[in-house]
């Protein structure tokens, strides 16, 4: 069940054009966000994991099957588990389920003939995953807001994003110095001016605007990380380096220190980049 949860929250990180990562064999495991996937017969795939759009299996599935919104029908095999969330799961005469067929609203329907090899069970407030349901959910939100984000801002100041990356290749030692500093002193300094009524005002509004700032320093990093990887295409460069740090949130502990580090260097890479266009 941990496998099924941690593959559901690669959904918002990935583009909605069927294939997008390898599995470790020849099997492609599939994340979609919008659209609906076939493996056909002679196909095999690895996880199947589609946020909305319908599901069609009449090859195999090495992995699970994860649906948001959407119908999943098999009339091949599935090595894992089946999971509905909004749609109904169907198996055919010749559908083959290695593991537990799960479903959140729509009971599946299970054609005679077809092989379940787990069990029928619905997700209730009883289930022990629900907590890691809710974090996943706030994980799904933060990885979206942060993706909308990065494009939002690359498609408003394209040449921003061109400064950033002058800038990583030029002063990134001086950008974690300047990162470690403003990330220190931005919090005190706006609890300092709440402390005068003089200075409240602008130390509330500093406080909020902390939140914005962040966001943008994750998103900064996330376009270096990328640009690493891929010269030349904003885009994408971002989109790569976005899923590779959101991956690594989900890592334990090492995945919240990763998170903290992407926020101070890319504070840094933004305001060493400011003080490179003042001059």
């Amino acid at each position: 069940m941990k496998r099924l949860l941690v593959a559901l929250v690669l959904l918002c990180t990935l583009a909605p054009a069927g294939p997008a990562l390898a599995a470790e064999g020849d099997a492609l495991d599939r994340y979609v966000i919008t659209g609906g996937v076939l493996v056909d017969r002679d196909e095999t795939a690895g996880d199947v994991v589609v946020a909305d759009g319908d599901v069609v299996i009449r090859g195999a599935v090495e992995g699970d099957v994860i649906v948001g919104d959407g119908d999943v029908t098999i009339r091949g095999n599935v090595d894992g588990d089946v999971v509905t969330f909004a749609g109904t799961a169907t198996l055919g005469r010749r559908a083959r389920v290695g593991g537990d067929l799960l479903y959140f609203d729509k009971r599946p329907v299970v054609s005679r003939g077809a092989e379940l090899s787990g069990e029928t069970k619905r997700f209730d407030g009883e289930l022990k995953g629900i907590g890691a349901g809710i974090a996943i959910g706030f994980w799904i939100a933060v990885s979206v807001s942060l993706l909308l984000l990065g494009l939002l801002l690359l498609l408003l100041a394209p040449r921003a994003g061109e400064a950033v990356a002058r800038t990583f290749k030029a002063r990134w030692g001086a950008s974690i110095g300047v990162g470690f500093g403003a990330i220190i002193l931005l919090p005190v300094a706006a609890v300092l001016a709440c402390v005068t009524i003089l200075g409240l005002p602008f130390g509330i509004g500093l406080l909020l605007a902390l939140f914005p700032l962040f966001g943008i320093a994750y998103v900064t990093s996330a376009f270096v990380v990328g640009r690493l990887i891929i010269k030349g295409a904003r885009i994408p460069a971002f989109l790569v380096g976005l899923l590779i740090l959101r991956l690594l949130a989900l890592i334990p502990f090492a995945g919240g220190l990763v998170g903290l580090l992407a926020v101070i260097f890319g504070l840094g890479v933004l305001f060493v980049t400011l003080l490179r266009a003042r001059s």
